[in-house]
């Protein structure tokens, strides 16, 4: 496309992370939240443009149009897709952008795929692109520099097909986080400027008072990194009937009253990188803020205030060995975790990790289609890669049979609390087939009135022993 030429149409793609042959293919995970970064840089566009909105995980992509301008939003385990549809485009004349974490950590990798790519966050640098695209001069590169999230214009959410998810009112109010672990993909998107910044409180507000309904969630890597933000936040949003979930970390859970604050407002599901039970690996791994805290005070603080665990878990950091699996599951039963999200170590390029690895020669392969923490692509220290491999995965089925299930919510001291353990962990992973045909006739959003009924709230006095 000749960059002179105004804009009549616009797309925005989000290529599929997993192809539908993959083993680990589960459509009702890739059918939870739409592409909310997407949404947000089509905001700045002309709204007078022909814009359209694909995301590839819910929908066949239309690849016969040719529209002027195409927005790819690119992670490592869709780049080769996202690289192949970018040169379709750009075949058929569309000036073709790539952006996103994969973009950022290996962006002369992305550059022969695009027109012009942009590294970190977007917000700032898309703007400049739209002037310099209509002056007739766009960059060939636009790297992130200022941070902030004041002032942006309401998410393009017109543009999601809602009844494709099941959470539809995700939203984000911050960007980053204040730690900087090394496994971290997110950290090297950030470097350059701000690693953790928030919107307005009034800004944040307003845009949750937009969504419809009444469940949400915040997909912020770190929704109480700023206390005094969050807190805000939280008191802002009492009374506003809303049920929610997010992430946090293990400190920030048991520093002051925010959690209380959040619990009130209507949390009532965290997401907590416990990562792993050892010490010396959490101090490995740079993730200090976890070090000298108690886990079973986090699992009874949250518990006490009737808050669901979606706990993660990181095997294969260089102090686990054979028992590392068993020791995990066993606790995360014990303490009654609701879900547990469990991960391979993966040295993502861009992060401390693959270049301390890289430099030892302990990268065993650079096939990115693989960089999904479900294989191993590196040398663990003292694991074999297929012990690591079948440990894993015996995780996964050890965490989730019936038992394991039955016994992680007897945990609970409130009945209430049990019966909502149950169907929440049973629902995410003893039901597939029955999301599958929610998927397929496109009703997931008649389930959500189930969702929110498990996660309405539910008073308990359980302690974690």
């Amino acid at each position: 496309m000749n960059a002179r030429r105004s804009l009549r149409s616009v797309k925005l793609i989000l290529p599929a992370l997993t192809e539908a042959t993959s083993p680990y293919w589960r459509p009702i995970k890739y059918s939870l939240f739409p592409p909310l970064g997407l949404a947000t840089l089509a905001a700045y566009l002309n709204p007078e443009l022909e814009i359209s909105l694909q995301d590839e995980h819910v929908e066949k992509l239309d690849l016969n149009d040719q529209p002027d301008l195409v927005i790819i939003q690119v992670y490592i385990t869709n780049a080769y897709r996202a690289y192949q549809i970018a040169d379709h485009y750009r075949a058929r004349g569309s000036y073709v952008l790539l952006g996103g974490l994969h973009v950022t950590s290996l962006p002369d990798e992305a550059a022969p795929h695009a027109d012009t790519i942009f590294t970190g966050p977007g917000e700032q640098t898309f703007q400049q692109f739209l002037q310099d695209l209509a002056a007739g001069a766009p960059q060939r590169r636009y790297e992130s520099a200022v941070r902030t999230l004041e002032a942006l214009p309401p998410i393009r959410r017109d543009l999601i097909q809602r009844h494709r998810y099941l959470v539809p009112n995700s939203i984000v109010v911050s960007r980053g986080c204040p730690h900087h672990c090394t496994f971290c993909y997110k950290d090297g998107f950030f470097a350059g400027g701000r690693s953790f910044y928030t919107q307005l409180v009034d800004d944040a507000l307003a845009e949750i008072a937009r969504l419809p309904g009444r469940h949400l969630y915040f997909l912020d890597d770190h929704l109480f990194g700023n206390a005094r933000f969050a807190r805000d936040l939280f008191r802002g949003m009492k009374g506003m009937g809303r049920i929610f979930q997010a992430a946090a970390t293990v400190d920030s859970i048991l520093r002051d009253d925010v959690v209380e604050e959040a619990a009130a407002a209507g949390l009532r599901s965290l997401f907590v990188g416990f990562e792993t039970l050892s010490t010396s690996s959490l101090a490995g791994a740079g993730k200090r803020q976890n070090l000298g805290r108690s886990y079973r005070e986090v699992v009874r603080r949250l518990d006490s205030l009737g808050i669901m665990i979606n706990g993660s878990f990181v095997f294969g950091l260089d102090g686990d060995d054979g028992d590392v699996f068993s020791q995990t599951v066993d606790w995360a039963v014990e303490v009654g975790i609701t879900t547990a999200t469990f991960h391979i170590l993966t040295p993502y390029p861009g992060t401390q990790l693959f270049t301390d690895m890289a430099a030892r020669n302990r990268i065993e392969t650079l096939n990115w289609d693989l960089y999904d923490t479900r294989h191993v692509v590196y040398h663990p220290s003292r694991l074999s890669p297929q012990e690591l491999k079948r440990g894993y995965d015996w995780s996964y089925e050890e965490f989730y049979r019936w038992r394991s299930i039955f016994e992680a919510a007897s945990a609970h001291g409130s009945v209430k609390h049990q019966v909502k353990h149950f169907f929440y962990s049973a629902g995410w992973k003893k039901f597939e087939r029955a999301w599958d045909v929610a998927i397929r006739i496109k009703q997931l959003s008649q389930i959500r009135p189930l969702l929110e009924a498990v996660l309405a709230p539910v008073a308990t006095s359980a302690t974690a022993q």
